[in-house]
């Protein structure tokens, strides 16, 4: 002891003249002054002994000079200051003087050291301190570093940010008897600095705030989650991995944690859906001592179930280890005080907020369990929300969610509450009537088999009831129409065949109402699911097996169709998609087109209905006459569907009319073989209309009722009477004068069926001047200007010399000096000779 003091006596004496120095008014010599103490002292190997005596010996004037005006004089202080601490055994005999100075520096209303790296300099001087210095003998000098670290914590240098952040967590962890009456000064500065530009200097304030919030008197704690909650979202992993850090350590030693349960739990939960697998893992790390912990403490609470554990669930997440009793525990108990801020922030106009809400809610019923039953109408009600969102990360979170009420609830229970918002979705959501079928389609694919199999019918039912497969023809509302009927195929399978009509009868109406043909694709693969889930094999025996419940189910409302019902649209896609099997429910269809195709029935719907049948005529061999039993029906068709229809009546709507109805009878007459008695019994009265439709405005009404005509006279070969001919070939020749060239083209196709009919029934001699005004007119046409027509005349002439030659002759040698070319007439007489 005394070889130490002789020996720092004499440093101090060797030392006089560079401490008289430290006042000289030359910065150079004070320097030089503060460098020769600095070689002297704390860079010589003296003993700690001696270097305590020289520090005491020097402390004041050392302190003096933190008040240099020159800025390498002040930063050589502090070196030789920080030299001593770390060398002396006993810093804490420089408490008093040195933390005045510090407190002067630093702690004022304004800091008096203009340069940042020595404010820097100073508080790793302090934090040197702190580091060296323990226990109650820093208690009296709290005062002065809270005043230092207020100011400090919110210096514009971040590196003086982090490390004021770094002496905060030494103060607090030190003296944390006394540290708990001054921490909440301390909060303002930091919040104030957690959304700093710097990720590390957050990272630093967010461990600052979770020591000084252990060590406090647990006031502060919701003044400061909000803040930590934003954090979560920070871009920085280390950030969120700091949160993360902060909040399960205060789960685990918070002295008041159970007061802050409800609120603590969400932040760490939402960091085991973090995108960074090794912030997952330290929150699940976390999650499992808290529970394992919180299991240990109520242990006597929880005899009973740790004793009889209940199994996992039958279709418990895949890939996903199930939480600890504790941490179950926890959630089930807190869940009813998470659940209104779960629906409060599902809506946040933030997208990162809403993903993260949702991640959160599908953690939480994983723990849940069973227990989210009780909960069910408001998770139901937070899960619409979510699905109306428009962010795909939301949705796609929100149907994991809904997928582990399935696995978890009772369907008995979920479908007494969902269906009825299946049924009336504006109880709902008015602005997304999909909400509950996308939460419907989720539960189903999350329950079993076994569970869904009682519920089918009533399953069926709902989304077979004309609200609901009806219900709206927006496209995500069809596209969730699909995704429920898929997944009760997909669940319960061959079980199914119980509500297989139910399920068809939606499909339909999903490919009626949709607007776009990747639906329409979708609902005919759902067909064909269905067909195999009854081993049927395709989709024609499936409407084999229900045609007649369809045909019934569309019957019960036929008389109230108009152009806008779906209905009539659902008849063309079972009819479309049923093919053959058309033909073998004749008996029930005809009646149901009947009533209509009705002339006082709405315009466009007989014209959608007309444009169904023409299409289904043009195919009849696959379709209506499958079964070959369509001339059966002839009379009914010409009857009761096409003739009623041809009647004129004023209009554009009408004439329309017509025209379908005419396409319909030409692909009668074209391609369906009805024996020639079954036509003539209709004969009379079909060629008054159609021969009225010869005087139609629209040209392809025109056209078309001279190809029926055509048909007809080859339907009927040589067996049509002379009067009925001869009221035909007048109005024929009208239209070999028509405006369009293909009506004349036809006009006179069909008189050349004309003369083709005429057979034993028709005496040229008492019918001679027909045949010569006839003759007569198709002479003067075949002087046409048109060669086309010239030549169809032709041909039409050459059929007709078959029927009286001579007369044909006499006529054709008169007019051959009149015509402008006597070609067309030499070909003709060179036919006749022929003969």
């Amino acid at each position: 002891m005394a070889v130490d003091e002789r020996a720092a006596a004499d440093v101090l004496k060797s030392l006089a003249r560079h401490l008289n120095c430290l006042n000289d008014d030359n910065k150079s010599a004070r320097r030089r002054a503060l460098e020769a103490v600095k070689r002297e002292t704390v860079e010589q190997r003296l003993s700690s002994g001696a270097l305590q005596e020289l520090f005491a010996g020097l402390l004041k004037a050392l302190l003096k000079c933190l008040s240099d005006p020159a800025e390498t004089c002040r930063y050589t202080a502090v070196q030789i200051l920080t030299g001593f601490i770390r060398a002396v055994p006993r810093p804490e005999d420089a408490l008093p003087y040195l933390m005045t100075a510090l407190a002067q520096r630093l702690g004022g209303k304004e800091i008096l050291e203009p340069a940042e790296e020595l404010r820097l300099a100073l508080m790793e001087t302090l934090s040197l301190v702190l580091e060296e210095v323990c226990g109650r003998q820093l208690a009296p000098y709290l005062d002065d570093m809270i005043k230092i670290l207020q100011r400090t914590i919110t210096d514009p240098f971040p590196e003086v940010k982090k490390e004021s952040c770094k002496c905060a967590i030494s103060v607090a962890q030190s003296i944390p008897d006394h540290f708990h009456l001054q921490a909440e000064s301390l909060l303002k500065p930091l919040l104030q600095t957690i959304s700093h530009q710097h990720s590390q200097v957050r990272v630093s304030v967010t461990q600052a705030i979770g020591a000084v919030i252990q060590h406090s008197t647990g006031k502060n704690v919701d003044e400061v989650l909000s803040h930590l909650a934003q954090r979560l979202f920070d871009d920085s992993p280390r950030v969120r991995k700091a949160v993360t850090i902060v909040v399960g350590n205060w789960l685990l030693h918070l002295p008041d944690r159970y007061s802050y349960f409800h609120k603590l739990i969400p932040l760490l939960l939402s960091s085991l859906s973090d995108e960074i697998p090794e912030i997952r893992s330290l929150a699940e790390d976390l999650w499992k001592q808290v529970g394992s912990q919180w299991e240990k403490e109520n242990e006597d609470d929880l005899k009973d179930k740790m004793d009889f554990l209940l199994p996992a669930p039958v279709l418990y997440t895949s890939g996903v280890e199930r939480p600890g009793l504790g941490c179950r525990e926890l959630v089930v108990r807190n869940l009813s005080k998470l659940l209104p801020a779960v629906g409060r922030d599902i809506g946040d106009w933030l997208v990162q907020t809403r993903v993260k809400t949702t991640q959160l809610l599908r953690v939480l019923l994983l723990h849940a369990e069973d227990h989210c039953t009780q909960h069910l109408q408001s998770l139901l009600t937070v899960l619409y929300h979510a699905c109306a969102d428009p962010e795909t990360d939301v949705r796609a979170q929100c149907f994991e969610s809904a997928k582990l009420l399935g696995v978890f609830v009772s369907p008995e229970v979920y479908l007494k509450l969902l269906l009825p918002h299946v049924e009336d979705s504006t109880s709902c959501s008015s602005a997304s009537p999909w909400a509950p079928l996308m939460v419907l389609g989720s539960v189903l694919r999350g329950s079993s088999r076994e569970a869904l199999g009682p519920h089918l019918i009533k399953i069926g039912d709902t989304l077979a009831h004309p609200e609901v497969c009806q219900g709206s023809q927006q496209a995500q509302y069809l596209d969730q129409l699909l995704v429920c009927v898929d997944a009760v195929l997909c669940v319960c399978q061959v079980d199914c065949a119980v509500i297989s009509l139910q399920l068809l009868k939606v499909l339909v109406s999903v490919q009626s109402l949709a607007s776009q043909q990747e639906q329409c694709s979708k609902a005919e693969a759902s067909v064909r699911c269905l067909c195999e889930a009854q081993g049927l094999s395709g989709a024609c025996e499936l409407y084999r097996q229900h045609m007649a419940d369809l045909l019934q189910w569309l019957s019960d409302s036929h008389h109230t169709w108009t152009s806008y019902s779906i209905q009539k649209t659902q008849l063309e896609v079972i009819v479309g998609q049923s093919g053959p099997v058309v033909g073998e429910f004749l008996p029930a269809l005809l009646p149901l087109l009947k009533s209509c195709l009705e002339p006082s029935r709405d315009p466009e719907m007989r014209l959608h209905i007309f444009t169904m049948l023409s299409k289904l005529l043009l195919d009849s061999s696959n379709t209506l006459d499958s079964q070959g039993r369509f001339a059966e029906y002839m009379e009914l068709v010409m009857q009761d569907l096409l003739l009623p229809n041809l009647v004129w009546r004023s209009g554009r709507s009408a004439a329309a009319v017509r025209s379908a109805a005419l396409s319909c009878l030409l692909a009668v007459l074209h391609g369906v073989a009805f024996p020639a008695e079954r036509v003539l019994s209709v004969e009379e009265t079909l060629s008054t209309q159609l021969i009225s439709a010869l005087e139609e405005d629209s040209k392809l009404a025109r056209l078309l009722a001279c190809r029926s005509l055509h048909s007809l006279l080859k339907l009927t070969t040589q067996q049509l009477n002379a009067d009925s001919l001869n009221k035909i070939y007048p109005e024929l020749l009208k239209r070999v004068d028509d405006s369009s060239e293909d009506v004349r083209v036809e006009a006179l196709k069909s008189l050349s069926s004309w003369f083709s009919s005429l057979g034993k029934n028709y005496d040229p001699q008492s019918c001679r001047p027909h045949l010569e005004f006839l003759f007569q007119q198709l002479l003067l046409y075949m002087d046409d200007p048109n060669t086309k027509i010239q030549d169809s005349v032709l041909e039409v002439l050459k059929v007709a010399s078959e029927v009286d030659g001579r007369l044909l002759q006499q006529q054709t040698e008169a007019v051959r000096e009149k015509q402008r070319s006597p070609e067309y007439c030499d070909k003709l007489l060179q036919h006749i000779h022929s003969l």
